[in-house]
């Protein structure tokens, strides 16, 4: 596994740099050897923040932690990582895709837990009011949830905007 490390506001130190391929390289297992991870450590204000990206076919294992120590930070993510990687086991190694970022260890060993089944508990039906983003965005706040569906009123599309951090929004439209 190779990793790619960047520092934003943050000079990445050789104990640093060492710390993230430790703790990240006990992952190597699970990957083949030309699989690379996109780490990205930054600080703001007293918050030590580690950014981790593993580009694998069709998909992506993304995990971000912050304290206020990056060695706890790195030790965080790390584990986060790990516990997806283990809980999508089977939905990351379809036969069907070939598991190319995969190594052939991580796709015989067995999970000691049980596959949790995706359970939906409740099913919502609402009609779609055309709105641009912005008035999606209020209509979010006063529900007081995290993401809302929406038509766009100027394309037509079905789109979600969602809460980011640092009181920030995001906006999901359909390519095409």
């Amino acid at each position: 596994m190779k990793f790619t490390i960047t520092g934003r506001n943050i000079a990445v130190t050789e104990r640093l740099k060492a710390q993230v391929e430790k703790k990240l390289g006990k992952l190597s297992k699970f990957f083949t050897p030309d699989t690379t991870a996109l780490v990205t450590l930054s600080v703001q204000k007293d918050m030590q923040t580690i950014e981790v990206t593993i580009p694998v076919k069709g998909s992506i294992i993304r995990a971000e932690e912050s304290s206020t120590d990056m060695y706890v930070s790195i030790d965080l993510v790390e584990e986060i990582i790990e516990r997806q990687i283990r809980r999508h086991r089977k939905k990351l190694i379809d036969k069907t895709q070939h598991a190319e970022s995969f190594s052939s260890l991580f796709e015989e060993e067995e999970s000691p837990e049980e596959e949790a089944e995706i359970k939906i508990v409740k099913i919502k039906k609402f009609d779609f009011k055309p709105m641009d983003p912005e008035e999606a965005c209020l209509q979010m706040e006063l529900l007081g949830h995290n993401f809302f569906v929406f038509k766009n009123a100027e394309t037509d599309e079905t789109c979600v905007v969602y809460k980011r951090k640092g009181d920030t929004y995001g906006l999901i439209e359909p390519e095409g």
